[in-house]
């Protein structure tokens, strides 16, 4: 049974830099797409980025620029470096894997998820 552990979540000021970590068990990340949803208090989840087995990524137009998506197959790891990070960044950060139900913005789309890492922006 797949198994996804979120990690690098933490404090940091407005134009800091983080990077999260999304680690795969259970099987492999070969043939996956991964996604990132974020959820800011009071408010539904938000896909962030995803990114296919061809190494192909997408991303929320917000973070276009700030935010890279990238995979390491043979540490079955997924990561998100996060710069010129900014308050309304702010959220609880999950990864997910796609089961290629519908939009990769579609949190029904997807049918495992880790247990989240918070990351929050501010002075």
């Amino acid at each position: 049974q797949l198994q996804l552990v979120e990690s690098g979540g933490g404090l940091v000021q407005p134009g800091g830099s983080l990077r999260l970590s999304c680690t795969v068990s259970g099987g492999t990340l070969e043939n996956l797409s991964i996604a990132w949803f974020r959820q800011a208090p009071g408010k539904g989840l938000e896909g962030v980025s995803r990114i296919n087995p061809s190494n192909m990524p997408s991303y929320l137009d917000g973070v276009k620029g700030r935010f890279t998506i990238s995979r390491d197959n043979a540490k079955n790891t997924v990561y998100l470096q996060m710069n010129s990070l900014k308050p309304d960044d702010t959220g609880v950060y999950y990864c997910a894997v796609d089961a290629f139900r519908g939009a990769w913005t579609l949190p029904g789309s997807y049918d495992t998820w880790g247990q989240g890492t918070q990351v929050t922006v501010s002075s």
